[in-house]
């Protein structure tokens, strides 16, 4: 090999144990970064030059052109990565429940605060006080008085509930909006890299680092799936549908029920468009929807207009929410998909779980608690309103299919429920005992919207009493008590926490009450059922519970089905974490700068510059000498 070629080895043995030092350099000065990854460096020999072939040799005769720095890769670990984001999903979903309930335990004040339980034991203990002497207007008034605090702390609780779902429906909109975001700096982030590494020069680590920084938050927020192609861009996944696919970002859409304003996160790409819509191209801003309703102004020669496009999003939701969820299917991922269920997509009442939708409240933690609450609510104020309507002499009936009729003030046809309670009109003297003027029972506790006792006429129908005895009633007028739907949606008909209110007639005058009878005695049979509504064991928090309890147990077991719920959920999002930091620590001894091993690397690396200039300054003196002495 002739000196000139030496020059050349010795050169690049510097260069590459520079860059080498570079490389240790960054790693150093990263260490403390998040999501950064570790680089190491690939040497290779570069290229030979042939001397000479001979046909007894066993190789030919080659000299080496030195050492080239072919590569600084990333150090990490593919299935680490996909083990830490899944569980890091895992925990994600565990800890938006947990903190969920820690918040319903304290919208019921059972921790600290007014705890909802002292209302109730309040209007127990006016009950209480009642029986002991029901004529006394005192004991009347504290009556009304208790009732009115219990139906305001109960819509306290219940306020507090919706309040913290609209809460979380916030939430939902600000995390499709970060997802969104993070989809798009992916594609910007594909671009990049592919860009810088099409030559095959040059590596895009940094960006690599910041590209699997963004997937390790989305995996937090939803269950993604990702591979990359040959070209280095990254393809991802949501729930099973492409997100990041290609040149494309397929934008998560936002539907926002009208009533409700709850948003449905939906694939546009997958939505049926309704006939009729404006035709036009989805840009990069998240599409947000009322009743599946995009709209989007835009200018045309000038003229500003808006196009509108409908989506049917019935089979294009993101997340499919009936599935059960469980670690074994892989349903408890992502922190956006436990926003929704606990979120539900309405205000519960005690209509999900009379009318057998239970179901559809079961898996959402603030519904199935909004639910359970208006329920004892409900029961509480039912049961109420039933003692005293009974006093009055209110009946209870079936109707006999197809037989008689029954017409309002106005003559108009009524259909009559299948279960009626009655009280008949006198025209010559109507107000009777617990009844007002017009002969209407007294309730404590009224409808907002809809009334409680409609006036019918019935003439010719036929009643049944519970055994199924047909009972004789004479055609006339009657208050008749409009029954309750079992359908959620028919609002106006429940006695439930959004529709009910204190019977401001009594409030201002309690005595109306009175409890005493036409022969001058106190109504002590009345007292006892009052009290019996407080310690008759009937209730269960809903159906799949068989222990039935009075009220003041029932509300015992909400709170400890509360805060088991609570505990059970916080010891898996305990263990939960626990595995992800065993993943993530796992994983940082693979990609995680060492500093001591990078400095060893410093040394080494500094030990091969100093040889190769070592060796080009030998070189060097050599040629030196040869000049010198030829001249």
């Amino acid at each position: 090999m002739s000196l000139w070629s030496s020059l050349y080895v010795g050169t690049s043995g510097l260069q590459t144990s520079h860059n080498a030092l570079n490389t240790v350099a960054h790693n150093l000065t990263n260490a403390d970064t998040d999501g950064y990854t570790r680089q190491q460096v690939e040497q290779s020999d570069k290229l030979y030059l042939t001397i000479s072939k001979t046909a007894s040799a066993v190789s030919p005769q080659q000299s080496g052109l030195g050492v080239s720095y072919s590569n600084v890769k990333q150090i990490r670990d593919y299935f680490l990565d996909r083990t830490f984001r899944k569980e890091s999903g895992r925990s994600m979903f565990y800890e938006v429940s947990r903190d969920t309930l820690l918040e319903v335990e304290d919208q019921l004040g059972e921790m600290n605060g007014e705890a909802f339980q002292t209302q109730l034991s309040d209007l127990w203990t006016a009950v209480q006080e009642l029986s002991k002497d029901p004529c006394s207007s005192v004991t009347q008034s504290t009556l009304l008085q208790e009732a009115n605090e219990f139906l305001s702390r109960a819509q306290a609780v219940y306020d507090g509930l919706s309040s913290y779902q609209d809460n979380l429906n916030l939430q939902v909109k600000q995390q499709i909006e970060k997802i969104n975001d993070y989809g798009l700096k992916i594609l910007d982030l594909n671009d990049q890299i592919r860009a810088i590494e099409m030559g095959g020069i040059e590596h895009a680590n940094d960006l690599k680092d910041q590209r699997n920084q963004i997937l390790d938050e989305l995996s937090k927020l939803v269950d993604i799936s990702y591979d990359t192609d040959t070209f280095g861009n990254v393809y991802v996944q949501i729930e099973g549908e492409d997100f990041v696919k290609g040149s494309t970002c397929y934008q998560i859409g936002l539907n926002a029920d009208s009533v409700t304003g709850f948003y449905t996160p939906f694939w546009p790409q997958n939505a049926n468009t309704v006939p009729g819509s404006d035709e036009f191209p989805n840009g990069k801003e998240m599409l947000m929807t009322v009743d599946g309703v995009l709209k989007r102004e835009t200018t045309d020669n000038g003229v500003s207009k808006v196009l509108t496009k409908t989506f049917n999003i019935e089979n294009a939701l993101v997340f499919n929410l009936n599935r059960e969820i469980s670690s074994e299917l892989g349903t408890d991922i992502g922190g956006v998909k436990a926003m929704l269920l606990a979120r539900g997509d309405h205000r519960a009442s005690y209509a999900d779980i009379e009318g057998g939708n239970y179901d559809r409240v079961s898996q959402s933690v603030l519904m199935n608690v909004q639910a359970e609450f208006d329920q004892l609510f409900h029961n509480t104020i039912s049961a109420i309103n039933g003692v005293l309507a009974e006093a009055a002499g209110v009946k209870n009936y079936n109707i006999a299919e197809g037989v008689g009729t029954a017409a309002d003030k106005d003559g108009n046809a009524v259909t009559l429920d299948k279960n009626i309670s009655i009280i008949p009109i006198d025209s010559a003297n109507p107000q009777g005992y617990l009844t007002n003027e017009e002969g209407i029972p007294y309730q404590i506790f009224t409808k907002v919207a809809g009334d409680g006792y409609e006036k019918l006429t019935l003439n010719g129908v036929k009643f049944l009493d519970d055994a199924g005895n047909q009972v004789e009633i004479p055609d006339g007028d009657y208050w008749v008590f409009k029954n309750e739907s079992t359908d959620p949606e028919m609002i106006y008909t429940l006695y439930s926490l959004s529709n009910t209110q204190i019977n401001q007639e009594l409030m201002q005058a309690p005595a109306k009450l009175g409890f005493r009878l036409e022969d001058g005695s106190e109504d002590l049979a009345t007292m006892e059922k009052l009290k019996a509504v407080f310690t008759t064991e009937k209730y269960t928090l809903n159906p799949n519970v068989l222990k039935q309890v009075s009220i003041l147990g029932y509300y015992d077991d909400l709170v400890s089905q509360v805060a088991n719920s609570s505990f059970v959920y916080n010891e898996i999002f305990t263990n939960q974490e626990n595995t992800v930091a065993a993943a993530e620590s796992a994983r940082d001894q693979i990609h995680a700068v060492s500093s001591d091993e990078e400095l060893s690397y410093m040394i080494k690396f500094q030990s091969a510059y100093n040889a190769s200039s070592r060796f080009i300054n030998v070189v060097d003196e050599m040629l030196e000498h040869l000049l010198t002495s030829l001249a």
